[in-house]
This record gives C-alpha cells, sequence and structure tokens, in this order.
C-alpha cells in the first residue's frame, strides 16, 4: 500500500513545479473575474465525471464564499440539472448537452470555463463552440493539452499524462482563482460595499 501512496505523490511532486508556471494566469483569471462577476456578469462551468464535480465545486465557491464573507457572484455549473441532462441528452444527443445550456444562459462578455484531464471531450468541445457563437469568452482547464486547449481563448495546461493528477491540480487552480478574484473584488466600484453581516 505505501507503494501506492509514494507513486502517487510521486506524479504529483512531479507535475507541482512545471505548475508554478501557471501563478500568473490564475491572478489574471481571478481578478478579471472579480471585475466581470462584480458587475453583474456569469461564469458557465462544465465538466464530466470528476472533473464535473470540480466545475460544481468551482461554482459554489463563487455563489456561496471561499474565506470571508461576500456578496454571492453569479456562477452556474452546467452538471447538476438530472432532469436538464437527461431530457437535452434524449432529445439532441450526448453532445449537446453542455452546448444548448450554454446558447440559454450565456450573454456576451461572459465566460465559459470547461474542465477536462483529456481535453478530447466532444461534449466540451461543442460547448466552447456554442460559447463562441454567443459571443462569450472560453477559458478551459486541462491536462496537457488536447483540442480542448486549442479551441479556447486561454488555457491552464496541467503538466500530468495522470488524470487523478490532473484533477487534483483543477482543484489548486479552483482555490487560488477564487483567492485572486476575492483580493480584487473590493476594488469592483459598484460593488464597493460587497461585504455583508451574517446573523446566526
Amino acid at each position: 500500500m505505501t507503494d501506492f501512496l509514494e507513486t502517487h505523490l510521486s506524479a504529483l511532486t512531479a507535475a507541482i513545479g512545471p505548475f508554478r508556471a501557471e501563478a500568473g494566469r490564475l491572478a489574471r483569471w481571478g481578478a478579471d473575474l472579480a471585475w466581470h462577476l462584480g458587475q453583474g456578469g456569469r461564469l458557465l462551468v462544465a465538466g464530466n465525471g470528476g472533473s464535473a464535480a470540480e466545475a460544481q465545486h468551482l461554482a459554489a465557491e463563487l455563489v456561496g464564499r471561499l474565506r470571508e464573507e461576500r456578496r454571492p457572484l453569479s456562477a452556474i455549473a452546467l452538471t447538476p440539472d438530472s432532469s436538464a441532462i437527461t431530457a437535452l441528452g434524449n432529445d439532441y444527443g450526448f453532445e449537446e448537452i453542455f452546448a444548448r445550456q450554454v446558447r440559454a444562459h450565456g450573454r456576451p462578455g461572459d465566460v465559459l470555463i470547461t474542465m477536462s484531464t483529456s481535453g478530447r471531450s466532444p461534449n466540451l468541445l461543442a460547448a466552447v463552440r456554442a460559447a463562441k457563437e454567443c459571443g462569450l469568452r472560453t477559458w478551459a482547464m486541462t491536462g496537457l493539452g488536447g483540442p480542448l486547449a486549442d479551441a479556447c481563448d486561454e488555457a491552464l495546461r496541467c503538466p500530468s499524462p495522470d488524470s487523478q493528477v490532473v484533477q487534483e491540480l483543477h482543484l489548486v487552480a479552483v482555490h487560488l482563482m477564487c483567492e485572486y478574484l476575492d483580493r480584487t473584488l473590493p476594488a469592483v466600484a459598484p460593488f464597493a460595499d460587497f461585504q455583508v453581516e451574517v446573523t446566526v
């Protein structure tokens, strides 16, 4: 059992060093989202499998909070609505389950983040195409790359061939991006009074 632990931690350690190079991108994305969401914009997030859970995690951090109390921000994960997913999959095919939702919820200038360890999921590629047609900006969190990274306006590539390690780094990226967002948010003029009191 120790061998499994050491193998996994060694793979994670090997990826962490190169991942540090993404610090600037995460800071920029966080600041960009602070301004966009702080002024009433929206974030859409999508992924499959474990990446679906991480998409929901990101949306929850923004609608809720990471650390300090603040007003909620508009973020929608396109994964948890089982009625929509099954209806769209049944009527339009699995490839369209996210694209149709992007067309419904996205507005020009909004941001779509797609999360994929392989970077090859057809339904995420279809979502990116739909987003571009609707005037959304498109960001990807992937593993080593794939067509999804190339299709998006920007991509954060996690330097590992191991999907588990990539998902773990995606979670780190989510938390750091939210940290940068919270640091920038007080400077957003319309929401200068974003702090709210909580009574228990």
